[in-house]
């Protein structure tokens, strides 16, 4: 026999296992993963945010500091990045800190096109309990414009902080709403709180108006800890239905829905998590948090959301389509 055809049959189960585990390898991940590299040279991607404009999908999302101190650009900022189809994705930009108020950061970016613009609400951070919402303007989506009230929003009354944090904003019937999360004074539980506008106004400061004088959805479930926060808000038949992160990141961070018919009192789909993380072994393990929901223009929704498997060392993005019933969302296939 050729010994070069023996070598090769030798090493045939060799091989195969080898290709076999890859693949197994493979199937634990999702069609969609994305992490950025650029700031502490591993993948770090959190809180994204989707939209459609001009032609193409945006996806804004914090990043964390740079690991060099020297480095000219302070504290967290948000990434773009950009996809055709949702799946593969590539990055395109940066907001990063340009007034006083940012010295420290920012983060957690909520995007709404409205009148051929991006509108980009986002949070101040590393201030504690004065970390606020801010608003910032685009005609490209990708340099913005600071509005001069900025913080626009922070919370009164003495059940919370005074902290706001995970805007999002939402268009309902003749408002906007702006959710936000808050913690309590003892600055102990994350819950959410909203505040509106009309339609006709402009997102600055002086145009926002608390709508509650207490938490409009705060943990309960043993699987919501101490926390429910990054809330994602769509319309369905009239309804309004919120993605919320429940408990801190990876304690574990997990998803749930509530519904609404007016924007302020909630009621939860389920007592247990839309999305948990995964199982042990895959690459959300440590948990699968900070959703958001999106709805493409073919009518299909997609929840975006965060997970990792080291306890957070890392951070990746990935989507999974969401189906819809007369009872409301469930999952195509969780991944």
């Amino acid at each position: 026999m050729n010994y070069k055809v023996l070598l090769l049959l030798l090493l045939l189960p060799c091989l195969s296992f080898e290709s076999f585990g890859q693949k197994k390898a493979a199937a634990k991940m999702p069609k969609m993963i994305f992490g950025d590299t650029s700031r502490i040279g591993i993948p770090f991607a959190k809180d994204p945010h989707v939209i459609k404009f001009q032609g193409r999908y945006l996806m804004y999302y914090s990043i964390p500091a740079y690991l060099d101190q020297s480095n000219p650009i302070p504290g967290w900022g948000v990434g773009i990045a950009e996809s055709k189809d949702l799946h593969k994705w590539h990055k395109v930009g940066e907001v990063t800190p340009a007034s006083e108020y940012e010295k420290k950061g920012l983060a957690a970016p909520a995007a709404l096109v409205v009148n051929g613009q991006v509108h980009l609400f986002y949070q101040t951070y590393g201030n504690g309990k004065k970390d606020a919402i801010c608003h910032a303007v685009s005609s490209d989506g990708l340099k913005f414009t600071r509005d001069p009230s900025n913080p626009i929003f922070s919370p009164t009354g003495d059940w919370n902080c005074g902290r706001a944090i995970d805007a999002e904003v939402f268009p309902f019937k003749d408002k906007y709403l702006l959710y936000f999360a808050t913690r309590d004074i003892d600055y102990k539980i994350q819950m959410q709180g909203v505040a509106s506008a009309p339609l006709t106004g402009s997102f600055g400061r002086e145009q926002w108006t608390q709508q509650c004088t207490a938490s409009i959805l705060k943990p309960e479930l043993p699987w919501e800890g101490n926390c429910i926060e990054g809330a994602s808000i769509i319309e369905k038949n009239g309804l309004l239905y919120m993605f919320y992160a429940g408990a801190y990141n990876n304690d574990p961070q997990q998803i749930g829905v509530a519904k609404s018919s007016d924007g302020i009192k909630w009621e939860r789909l389920s007592n247990k998590p839309f999305l948990t993380n995964g199982d042990p072994g895959t690459w959300n393990s440590s948990e699968s948090g900070h959703p958001h929901i999106f709805q493409d223009d073919n009518g299909k929704t997609y929840l975006f959301y965060q997970g990792n498997n080291n306890k957070g060392k890392n951070w990746y993005i990935s989507n999974v389509e969401v189906k819809w019933n007369d009872q409301g969302p469930y999952l195509k296939k969780q991944r």
